[in-house]
C-alpha cells in the first residue's frame, strides 16, 4: 500500500514596488491553504507556475492551469484552493483602476481566464523587472503593453492595420531619455511632457528604432560604464556615475549586455 504524505507548506513574499499602477506584488506557494470568499479593491492578475488553482467567481467554477492568465475584477467575490495534491505556486499583480477602469469589470467576470502565451510571457518579464531595484522604467514600459493587451482581450474591436511608427514622438522621447540618462524619468512623466499616452510612447519608440525605451536607456548606460571602467574607475563608483541604482544593478545589466561582469571587463582592460 502506498501512502501519500503531504506536508503543509506555505511560502509567501509580498512587496509594493515604486511603479505607478501596481498596488502589490505577491508570490506564494501553498500546498493546503484554501482562500475563503473575499474581495479586493484592485484587479488581480494571476499566473500559476505549478499546479492548478480552483476558484469560484460570480457563482461559476473556474480553474487556472499553468498555461493561462487569470484576471479577477475588483469587488467581485472569489475564493481559491489547490486542485492538485502538491498545491500550487503562483505570482500575482494587484493593479489599480488606472490600468483598467470599471467598464472592464463585466467582461472580466464573463471571461476571467485567458489563454495567451505572449501575454503570459510579458507578465513573467514584468515580475522579473518588479523584483529588481533600478528596473522601474522597464517595469513601467512592460506594464503599459500588458494593460493594452488586456484591454484588447476584454473589449475586442475590429482589426486595424498597423499604423506607421510615429517618428516625431519617438525622436522626442529619445531626446528626453538622452537628456535624463543619469537621472530618473518615469514613463508617466515622459507621457506628460510629450503629450502622448504611455503605451503610444513605447510602441512609437520601438517601431521607430527597433529597441524598447528601457533597453535603449540600459544600453546607453552600459556604454558609459564601459568607458569609465577602462579609465580605471572602480565598479562601485561607476555604478553611480553611469546612472545605475547600485553596483548590483550595474552587475546584472552589464553582464546581460556585455556577457561578463564589470569587474572582469575592467581586469581585461588593465591586462591589455
Amino acid at each position: 500500500m502506498y501512502v501519500l504524505c503531504v506536508t503543509s507548506r506555505q511560502e509567501v513574499s509580498a512587496w509594493r514596488p515604486p511603479v505607478a499602477g501596481v498596488v502589490e506584488v505577491f508570490h506564494a506557494h501553498f500546498t493546503e491553504h484554501a482562500y475563503p470568499m473575499h474581495v479586493h479593491d484592485a484587479w488581480t492578475l494571476l499566473i500559476v507556475d505549478d499546479g492548478v488553482v480552483r476558484y469560484d467567481l460570480d457563482r461559476h467554477e473556474r480553474g487556472t492551469p499553468s498555461d493561462t492568465v487569470s484576471l479577477l475584477p475588483p469587488q467581485v467575490p472569489h475564493n481559491g484552493s489547490p486542485a492538485t495534491p502538491h498545491g500550487f505556486r503562483k505570482r500575482v499583480l494587484y493593479l489599480d483602476m488606472t490600468q483598467l477602469d470599471e467598464s472592464f469589470i463585466g467582461p472580466a467576470v464573463d471571461s476571467p481566464d485567458l489563454t495567451d502565451p505572449v501575454l503570459r510571457r510579458r507578465i513573467g518579464q514584468l515580475h522579473a523587472a518588479l523584483g529588481s531595484r533600478g528596473d522601474e522604467f522597464e517595469a513601467e514600459s512592460r506594464l503599459a503593453l500588458i494593460g493594452e493587451h488586456l484591454r484588447e482581450h476584454l473589449r475586442p474591436g475590429p482589426a486595424v492595420a498597423d499604423a506607421r511608427p510615429d517618428h516625431s514622438v519617438a525622436r522626442n522621447l529619445r531626446d528626453l531619455l538622452d537628456e535624463r540618462l543619469l537621472g530618473v524619468v518615469t514613463l508617466e512623466e515622459a507621457a506628460r511632457l510629450l503629450h502622448a499616452h504611455p503605451t503610444h510612447l513605447v510602441r512609437a519608440f520601438s517601431g521607430a528604432f527597433g529597441i524598447a525605451p528601457h533597453q535603449y536607456v540600459v544600453s546607453r548606460r552600459v556604454d558609459l560604464a564601459r568607458r569609465l571602467l577602462l579609465d580605471g574607475r572602480p565598479p562601485g563608483e561607476v555604478a553611480t556615475a553611469a546612472g545605475f541604482y547600485d553596483q548590483s544593478h550595474l552587475n546584472r545589466q552589464f553582464k546581460r549586455v556585455v556577457g561578463v561582469t564589470p569587474g572582469r571587463y575592467a581586469r581585461s582592460g588593465a591586462a591589455g
